[in-house]
């Protein structure tokens, strides 16, 4: 359990391989996607393209954001093809997530790096979206994207007077929530198991969050 001088008043949870098990596959879609659409925009060998995906991702935080900085390419373009996978056929309500968002009373916000269009998909195909009083979206963070410090900040004005202290950064990337402790969020890493400053607590899914916090 957390120790703590505040009271969590709200959870920001990731979308992508957090609200959802990396094992409906859907990553893997848009991943297939992303390259796709490198072939078709860059004109670049098949083989050279993973490579460049992890260039851009290591740099500038998302694949896209080093696409739009680099290559120019239209970022609602890309957002619209890479998403364009079977979100209703791949997920399906799971009463026992939407059991432990019931169990906590704190505000949940999802913050992504995917857009609001693609986060909507996946909680309604989930039947979550009553559970949720917002998205912060990649549109919103523009021109910054997770880990970047920039996108937390934003995110704070989104949510308005509320301090890091009082929020629980809920993500399954290790980078994002080393960048979010820095910041004085708590956090919690879904599905790996990491231990490296930054993550408080490590958890298999997020059906597993009553585990580490109390109601």
């Amino acid at each position: 359990m957390y120790t703590r001088k505040m009271p969590i008043t709200t959870f920001l949870i990731d979308l992508d391989d957090t609200i959802y098990p990396p094992s409906s596959g859907i990553w893997s879609l848009i991943g297939k996607r992303i390259d796709l659409f490198i072939q078709n925009h860059l004109q670049v060998e098949w083989n050279e393209i993973p490579a460049l995906r992890q260039n851009l991702f290591n740099n500038y935080g998302t694949t896209m954001r080093g696409l739009v900085l680099n290559y120019h390419i239209d970022a609602e373009e890309y957002l619209k093809f890479v998403h364009d996978v079977p979100v209703e056929d791949l997920i399906s309500p799971d009463p026992r997530i939407n059991s432990i968002l019931a169990e906590f009373s704190q505000l949940k916000v999802i913050f992504t790096n995917s857009d609001e269009r693609h986060a909507l998909r996946v909680l309604r195909a989930m039947n979550l979206e009553k559970f949720f009083a917002g998205i912060i979206d990649i549109h919103q963070i523009s021109p910054f994207c997770k880990p970047q410090p920039e996108a937390y900040r934003l995110a704070l004005k989104i949510l308005g007077e509320c301090s890091p202290e009082e929020i629980l950064v809920i993500d399954d990337s290790p980078p994002n929530l080393v960048t979010a402790s820095s910041l004085g969020f708590h956090t919690v890493l879904v599905g790996l198991k990491a231990t490296q400053p930054g993550i408080e607590n490590v958890i298999p899914s997020i059906i597993d969050l009553g585990k580490i916090i109390a109601t």
